[in-house]
Formats: C-alpha cells, structure tokens, sequence
C-alpha cells in the first residue's frame, strides 16, 4: 500500500528547480533546504548555461552565465537551458509526467523563476510556487516582488510546510 501511495503522491506534483547553480551563488539555508525537500519528491531541475549563439547575454547585459555548470540540488531529471525561460523539451517532459501541478522554486524569482511559471501556465499546466524556496535576483534578494508578479499571473502559492504536510 505504501508504494501505491508513493506513486499518487508523484503523479500529483513535482518540484521543478530553477538555476540553483554556483554561477548565482545561492544562499546556503536555500541549497540545504532545497536538498532535504527534494529527497521527499520528484524533482526536475533547470541549469542555464551559456552559449551568446543562442541568447545574447553578453551582447545586450553584459554579463553571462558559465558555459558549463552543475546542480547544487541532486534530482531525478536535469535539462539545460541558454536563457531565461523553459526549454519546449523541459515543458514537454513535465507534461508527459500527468502532474497535476508543478511546484517552482529556486534562484531569481522574478525573472527566470516567473519565466518559468508563464512557460508551464502556457501549456496548460498548474505552476505553483513555494514561496519559501525561492530567492530574488540582485534587484530584490527577499523575491517579494516576483511573488506578487507571481501571485497576480498564476495565483497558485505555498510554502515548503503546506506542501510537507501533504507529503507525510
């Protein structure tokens, strides 16, 4: 009977992490949080990386992202992407999944985090984040505004607690 749950509780939700990678340097407590409640659940996460061929970072910013980079979170699935938003491969892969929704978090609430909401909402799927879990760019470090952008776009919100509680 346990399994048959385990295998509810996966084809309820995942968790989706978005670029919690050395190259943003994310705060310790993230990384260590990140890493206890993806042990919980099924995880996916987001690695962008850089390639000026395909999303002009360096041209337009003047900045960009390592050409390579890992993780810092173990999941089940790992996809890289070159800019801000989802790969059409990624959204894909969580649709084929049958979740019902996608628990987002992770580095850069308002911009690569938000762009992945509006990814997942575009293909019909439910984008929830957890509001705990996330951290703004260096605009906003606290992510507030990419919750409220979040909460006005998506509406779907929660916190590792509420999400934990259905887990147990």
């Amino acid at each position: 009977m346990a399994a048959v749950g385990l295998q509810e509780r996966f084809m309820q939700q995942v968790l989706l992490i978005v670029d919690v990678q050395s190259t943003f340097n994310p705060p310790e407590w993230l990384v260590d949080r990140l890493r206890a409640f993806s042990a919980k659940i099924f995880t996916i996460a987001m690695v962008v990386t850089h390639d000026e061929q395909v999303t002009p970072f360096q041209r337009q910013l003047g900045w960009h992202p390592a050409a390579q980079d890992e993780h810092l979170v173990e999941a089940d699935t790992v996809f890289v992407k070159h800019g801000y938003g989802l790969p059409v491969e990624t959204v894909e892969y969580i649709r084929q999944l049958g979740v019902e929704r996608v628990l987002v978090c992770g580095m850069q609430t308002e911009t690569c985090v938000l762009a992945a909401g509006f990814a997942l909402f575009d293909a019909g799927l439910t984008p929830t984040l957890v509001t705990d879990l996330t951290v703004g760019s260096s605009l906003d470090r606290s992510g507030q505004l990419g919750i409220e952008l979040w909460k006005h776009h998506f509406g779907q919100v929660t916190t590792r607690a509420e999400v934990d509680a259905l887990l147990d």
